[in-house]
């Protein structure tokens, strides 16, 4: 059975770090993308950055690009997405998804994604 715990979420102010964790069990990460999503009230669910199937790529969206590192431990069965220069509009839910994809076009559909864990709250605020 695949479950996806996600921790590390909290209350940070502007500029400030954070480092979510997903702890993966029930499959191989390697045989899957998996990677992060995140839904901020009345907003829709959207991807923030993802690693594929195909090459093991890794994918940013361009709101993140050059804050946010993703990576993935498989020896652990985690991975982790490390927030640096955090903003105001970063505040959501995360969430940590497994799924098909194999990469290529940007962003990819949630609906690709079958297992999704609980979701951490992010917010940044002074």
């Amino acid at each position: 059975q695949v479950q996806l715990v996600e921790s590390g979420g909290g209350l940070v102010q502007p500029g400030g770090s954070l480092r979510l964790s997903c702890a993966a069990s029930g499959f191989t990460l390697d045989d899957y993308a998996i990677g992060w999503f995140r839904q901020a009230p009345g907003k829709e669910r959207e991807g923030v950055s993802i690693i594929s199937i195909s090459e093991s790529r890794t994918y940013y969206a361009d709101f993140v690009k050059g804050r946010f590192t993703i990576s993935r431990d498989n020896a652990k069965n985690m991975v982790y997405l490390q927030m640096n220069s955090l903003k105001p509009e970063d505040t959501a839910v995360y969430y940590c998804a497994t799924g098909l994809w194999y990469g290529g076009s940007w962003p990819p559909s949630p609906e690709l994604f079958g297992d999704w864990g609980q979701g951490t709250q992010v917010t940044v605020s002074s």
